[in-house]
């Protein structure tokens, strides 16, 4: 008989949604269990039943939420047959324990549900390490659930030792594993700290922002870049930094990062943190916000509570208020931006529109650190001369052909400036005021390698 070779593809989990709103909880627009709904999708399941929600002062100690919930949810486990139970909270090891034994059914918290569509998306090295960490250290608690089956039974005869020598051991192996993945993240972590490090000609600027905010649509219109882009929560786990070519054409480095999320789980940002801190170290911070979403202020409000629980953490210099192509009001852009202190940009990445004033802000913060200087270099020094093109930006560019050089109106910060000494022509001249006298360009400080 013959067999099928096709792939098996795995099909959605069908789940139930439920949840306890506590009161310092933020209010979703679009229902107590809308961004859960819109994660259980982002991990390939797919939502049945209206959901179950309650609310409360304080979770039960024993099941979260109160007994007439618990029954509420088994009845529609009941009646749907899912293969879980989604919680839209944090649930602690017993909790979880108490709740599957009473609905008969796989109970997952919000905690395990960001975990594994984490697992899903992370595509390098360290953002699966990152991942592995968290999800180790979120199992460890864990262990003696995964275990009843072997567990003492009041002494009786033949089950003594099995489940407690097995949980020692898997404790042990955890470990282990988490120091070995520690260990393994510092070394990846300073590799990319170094070649963060190693871009100091650049111009860099870091996007941050609530999932789904728009942020890799912006990267990929500013720089031409393919990058993935989904309407769903975390399509973007890895930082991603890529060349931006201003019009006039100086060279900005614009990253990207993973996206932040209301009660974010605190060991996945533990784990995450070095690569946050690499994007908070840009030159200039932009703050990326979906305009057009209706809980845009409390995503704002998550993005930046986020952010100051990282060391070291600089506040966003700018505002980009996306998808303004889809706000009916725009009065609701001003209350959004009100308040802020720095630059605001409303635009849309999808239609382009607006992105010539985020252009004109990176060249002004560019002007900032760059000095006006004019250049003599000989014809023969073409490297020179793409360098200047492609790192500062070039006002006026004349041919002298008395002397056979070429003599450029240029802005060029310090660390350009350094690099195109020490790697330039011995011949080339410079003149800070306006061309009257000409000197040997000599650095300020040590220039990188040639690039």
């Amino acid at each position: 008989m013959s067999r099928d070779s096709s792939l098996t593809v795995p099909g959605q989990e069908r789940v139930i949604v439920c949840g306890v709103v506590l009161p310092d909880f933020p209010i979703e627009t679009g229902g107590p269990l809308s961004e859960l709904r819109a994660l259980v999708g982002a991990s390939n399941g797919v939502v049945i039943g209206d959901g179950v929600i309650q609310k409360r002062d304080r979770p039960v100690p024993a099941t979260f939420m109160g007994s007439g919930k618990v029954l509420e949810i088994k009845e529609q486990v009941e009646l749907h047959e899912p293969s879980a139970v989604v919680v839209d909270n944090d649930l602690a090891p017993a909790q979880v324990r108490n709740l599957e034994e009473i609905l008969c059914c796989r109970v997952i918290d919000r905690s395990e549900l960001i975990l594994d569509i984490f697992s899903r998306r992370a595509q390098t090295r360290q953002a699966r390490l990152q991942v592995e960490l968290a999800q180790l250290e979120y199992l460890a608690p864990r262990l003696r659930r995964m275990w009843t089956h072997l567990e003492r039974n009041e002494g009786a005869i033949g089950t003594r030792g099995p489940g407690e020598t097995q949980l020692e051991t898997d404790k042990r192996l955890l470990r282990l594993k988490v120091r070995d993945l520690k260990r393994e993240l510092v070394v990846i972590e300073g590799r990319k700290r170094r070649e963060v490090a190693s871009r100091v000609t650049g111009f860099t600027v870091g996007l941050v922002g609530y999932t789904n905010a728009g942020k890799s649509t912006l990267l990929n219109k500013l720089t031409g870049a393919q990058e993935f882009v989904a309407d769903m929560p975390f399509a973007t786990l890895d930082t991603r930094t890529r060349r931006w070519i201003l019009p006039d054409g100086r060279l900005v480095l614009l990253s990207d990062t993973v996206g932040f999320l209301q009660r974010l789980p605190h060991h996945l940002v533990a784990s995450f943190h070095a690569t946050l801190e690499e994007t908070l170290a840009a030159d200039l911070l932009v703050h990326v916000v979906d305009a057009s979403h209706p809980d845009a202020p409390q995503q704002m409000e998550a993005v930046v509570d986020v952010l100051s629980a990282l060391p070291h953490h600089v506040p966003a210099q700018v505002l980009v208020l996306n998808k303004i192509d889809a706000v009916e009001d725009p009065i609701r852009l001003h209350l959004l931006s009100e308040g802020f202190d720095g630059e605001v940009i409303f635009l849309s990445a999808k239609t382009g529109d607006g992105l010539e004033r985020l252009c004109e802000l990176a060249a002004r913060q560019l002007d900032t650190r760059s000095d006006f200087l004019i250049l003599r270099l000989p014809a023969s020094d073409g490297k020179s001369l793409a360098y200047l093109r492609g790192h500062g930006a070039v006002m006026e560019e004349d041919w002298l052909g008395e002397t056979e050089e070429y003599q450029l109106r240029v802005r060029l910060d310090a660390a350009a400036t350094a690099t195109l000494a020490r790697h330039g022509d011995p011949k080339l001249r410079v003149s800070r005021d306006e061309g009257e006298s000409f000197e040997e360009l000599v650095p300020k400080e040590p220039g990188p390698e040639w690039a």
